[in-house]
């Protein structure tokens, strides 16, 4: 049946002129191949190329009587059916893309004589309707695919029904502009951090279907945390913004911040643990039970004196290393030394008794 122009550029039949320059342009802002991600280029560079020949069949009176009568096939081939074939037909003719018309309402059968099917470059299309704008009255520069000077962005993204506020968004050096990334923190628990973790995060952006109609879509993005990722570790997702004409659509960013926790204070690689434990304890000893963060229990016998502000440090207990894997930091236990808040004089005498020849 052909390709439907008046469907691909989203316009009805009786189209004027003008309709078809802000047809065209809506969607040439959306389908340049130079205003989308490298991702979705071929997709990009396709409909591209079917928006300017669509523009160009309609926007030129012969080229669109012939498809109005005969459809793109005989337009292309330059194949038509004899005069008194057509004239012979009783109720309908078939034009365009399988639309049917009444023959009492037809125009006069057009000359096809000496027609021969000149398709017009995709990037002159584009310079004549954006050049003047994009560059202050004169043409654009091609660059390697085209025109890269001219890149055109409506001030309300979702505003199709007007064309006369169009301002350039690339930069001065003519390349296209990206937004600024968009950033989100991402609290952790310094378990999953230690263990590593899975996390989906549901985000919402705006995109334009394929009939340059501006929609809300949402999308879950699965973040894999390894082990040993420390606070401001960042994870993009390239391009992931709302889409815009004209613009590359800004990363989406997720920071990590770590969670505090109940028991342990991450420094870099290692683990900080305060234990608080009585004068006795510290003279005469104890056995720690501790909680590691991967839920073991990790037994820790304290055989000699503790000192008041004193350190332990156990190898490789604390956070892993994300860039050695099987490699950890150290697990440091600080001790505060509870003293009595009184003795008793016979306290005091015994402690005299059992320290007095201590040095």
């Amino acid at each position: 049946m052909g390709v439907d122009y008046y469907n691909i550029l989203k316009v009805n039949r009786q189209a004027t002129d003008e309709d078809l320059k802000k047809a065209y342009k809506r969607l040439a802002m959306i389908w340049h191949p130079d205003k989308n991600p490298s991702s979705k280029r071929p997709e990009a560079e396709t409909k591209f190329k079917l928006v300017s020949e669509a523009y160009d069949v309609l926007s030129d009176p012969i080229k669109r009587q012939i498809y109005d009568f005969f459809g793109e096939e005989a337009l292309k081939s330059g194949q038509f059916p004899p005069s008194s074939s057509y004239a012979s037909t009783s109720a309908s003719y078939p034009r365009g893309s399988g639309h049917y018309y009444n023959n009492n309402q037809r125009q006069q059968q057009p000359n096809t004589a000496s027609f021969r099917f000149n398709p017009r470059n995709a990037d002159d299309i584009y310079e004549e309707l954006f050049g003047a704008e994009a560059n202050g009255g004169g043409g654009a520069s091609r660059g390697n695919r085209g025109f890269r000077e001219g890149y055109f962005r409506n001030n309300n993204h979702n505003n199709t029904n007007g064309y006369g506020n169009w301002s350039s968004s690339s930069s001065s050096n003519g390349q296209m502009r990206k937004a600024a990334a968009v950033e989100n923190v991402l609290p952790c628990t310094l378990e999953e951090l230690y263990k590593g973790s899975k996390k989906k995060m549901r985000i919402s952006r705006d995109v334009f279907d394929v009939s340059g109609n501006c929609r809300t879509v949402e999308e879950i993005l699965t973040i894999e945390i390894k082990p040993g990722w420390k606070r401001g570790t960042k994870i993009t997702f390239p391009e992931k913004g709302n889409e815009e004409p004209g613009i590359i659509p800004a990363d989406v960013i997720f920071v990590i911040e770590e969670k505090p926790h109940a028991l342990y204070k991450r420094d870099g690689n290692d683990l900080v643990i305060n234990q608080q434990i009585t004068l006795l304890e510290a003279l005469t000893g104890k056995t720690l039970d501790l909680i590691t963060l991967d839920g073991r229990n990790l037994m820790m016998p304290l055989t000699d004196i503790v000192k008041p502000g004193a350190e332990v440090v156990v190898p490789n207990e604390g956070m892993p290393i994300s860039k050695e894997p099987g490699k950890k930091g150290n697990l440091k236990i600080k001790f505060d030394v509870k003293y009595p808040s009184r003795l008793t004089t016979e306290q005091k005498s015994e402690l005299r008794r059992v320290l007095g020849s201590v040095s």
